[in-house]
This record gives structure tokens, sequence and C-alpha cells, in this order.
């Protein structure tokens, strides 16, 4: 790792930051999908310069039947309009049957919708070699134009796993996958990313999932964010104030890493009713009902998210 005369020496200022956005999917009281409250969060977070990823974590990929993600999909492509891109995840876990074919078919509809897929891990490939894992990557984006893979640290889900270096570089070699969402929560293991990206395929996107370390863009990371749903504007006016020079990014930063830090505290994976709780106080969605299998956040959450919003200067519904 770095010292930190180097670390320093390696910010990226004035940078432009390419911004995604994981989209919470609101949900009516009974756990069925809030079609009019979804579309009209990919709208706005479009609208503010970030894209979407849908049938991501932060939307319940893991407990959401085929049928319903295939409605977020069409849903996604509607509310965008034709041409307009997004990222959609490929989720295998829990399935039988090969797994390259597994993600073939979680691929070909989010292709079919001008989507890019992003990969989720799965736990058969825990500890397997690398040339296994970049077997089965290779070979599930065979011809595909982009795919993007995620590396999920297990605090967020079981299925994820933070991988040993040669198979991230095995993975980066792989043509059509572009870039890597990473999601260790360390600033560390990601510095570390870097340094790999850099080295063997400077092109190649390293979109930072580290919640609780938003300023990793500082460093060369783009970013994936679940924290980014919140609130997208601001995310937006972050990432052009550091792309101007301007003071006000540390304002932007500081708030947001506040509201990060508290909505992404154990248990991790509650985020999301943090999310659909902090999004109904701000008037952007109508309920704040996480999906029935989601870890839940105390009672007095809404409390200290309305001081979230307040310290970062949104209205309240």
């Amino acid at each position: 790792m770095p010292d930190l005369d180097t670390l320093w020496s390696s910010l990226r200022p004035r940078r432009k930051v390419r911004g995604i956005a994981a989209t919470l999917l609101p949900l009516h009281p009974d756990g069925s999908i809030h079609e009019e409250d979804f579309v009209r969060h990919v709208r706005a977070t479009h609208a503010c310069g970030l894209m979407n990823a849908v049938n991501m974590d932060t939307g319940y990929a893991n407990y959401l039947t085929d049928a319903e993600k295939r409605r977020v999909l069409d849903l996604t492509r509607a509310a965008l309009g034709p041409g307009v891109p997004f990222v959609a995840g490929a989720y295998v876990e829990g399935k039988e049957g090969d797994l390259v074919t597994l993600y073939r078919r979680e691929i070909e509809p989010i292709v079919e919708r001008g989507g890019i897929p992003i990969l989720f891990q799965t736990s058969r490939l825990h500890g397997r070699p690398a040339a296994e894992i970049a077997t089965v990557y290779r070979q599930a984006t065979e011809g595909l134009r982009e795919a993007l893979a995620f590396e999920l640290g297990r605090m967020f889900a079981p299925n994820g796993e933070i991988w040993p270096e040669e198979v991230f570089v095995r993975i980066m070699e792989i043509e059509a996958i572009t870039g890597a969402k990473h999601s260790s929560l360390d600033h560390l293991v990601e510095l570390r990313r870097l340094e790999l990206r850099d080295r063997y395929r400077p092109d190649f996107a390293i979109y930072t999932g580290n919640d609780l370390g938003i300023d990793m863009i500082e460093f060369g990371s783009d970013y994936l964010l679940g924290l980014a749903t919140f609130c997208p504007e601001l995310f937006a006016a972050r990432d052009r104030a550091w792309e101007a020079g301007d003071t006000s990014y540390l304002r932007w930063k500081y708030a947001l890493q506040h509201l990060g830090n508290v909505a992404f505290r154990p248990p991790v994976p509650a985020y999301k009713h943090s999310a659909a709780i902090f999004l109904h106080l701000t008037g952007r969605i109508s309920t704040p009902t996480p999906h029935p299998r989601n870890p839940r956040r105390p009672d007095w959450e809404p409390e200290i998210l309305r001081a979230c919003a307040e310290r970062l200067g949104l209205p309240l519904a």
C-alpha cells in the first residue's frame, strides 16, 4: 500500500466522474412493485445526470422473481425512452444448472432492452481457481459489446466474495468486461484495485461501491452506489464541483458521507429500508416500505434520517 505522501500525490482533481445510482425499487405495503414511483425515480435519476442501475442489491435482486425482474427491465426501458443506457444485474444465486447458461439467460433480456449487464457473483464459484472463474465470466459475456463485473463484500450478501488479486486481473483481461463494481468497503483494497487497473488495463473502469468511502472518486474510481439513490441530484452536484475544482465539493462530500455512515451501518442490508424511509421523507416515493424479506431498521429511523436530510438542505414532505 502507498504511504500518505504517495497517496496524496495520486489525487486526480478536475476529473470527470462517471456516476451510476443503484436504483431503489419502491414497493407498495403489500410488497408489490410501486410502478409509478419507480418510473418517476428512474426518470429523476437520469434527469440529474446519473445512470440508473436496476435489479441490483438496492433493487432487491436477491428477492425478486424472474417475472418481477423482467417487469423492472420493461419499466426502466419505458421510463428512459429508446437509446438511453442503463445497467441491470444478472443474478444466478440459488439456481441449478450450468453457470454459463444461467448467466446467459439472465443477460439476454437485459441486452434485448438495451441495458448493460453486470454479473453478480455466485457462491458456487467461491474459492475456485482464477482460471475457472475467468472462464465462466468470459464465456458468459462472449459476443457482448459491454458488460460489468460485480465484486461484492459478504457484509452485503452471502453470495459475494472479494476476489484474490489474481482473479481480479483475470477478469480485467476479458475484453467484453469493461469495468467492475468493487464493494469491499475498504479504501486500501480499492486503492490496490486501482493500481492493478492502471498497470494492466488503464481503460478499465473501477466503480466504487464503498458507501462508507465516497471519496474514492478523488483517487480515480467512478461509482455505482446504493447511497446515490437517496439523493442523485446532490451526487451529481458533487461530481460537477469536483470536475470544476469548486470548493463546494467539500460541502457535498461530508454531508453525503454522513448520510452514508448512518444508512449503511450494520446490519448493512437494512440500508434499503433506510433508503425507502429517506425517499419517503423527502417526498420522492409514496411509502417507506422495504421488501418483506429485507432486514428492517428500528422505529426511530425516520428521526435520524430527517436530520441527515436537513443537513443536506433537502425539503421534507
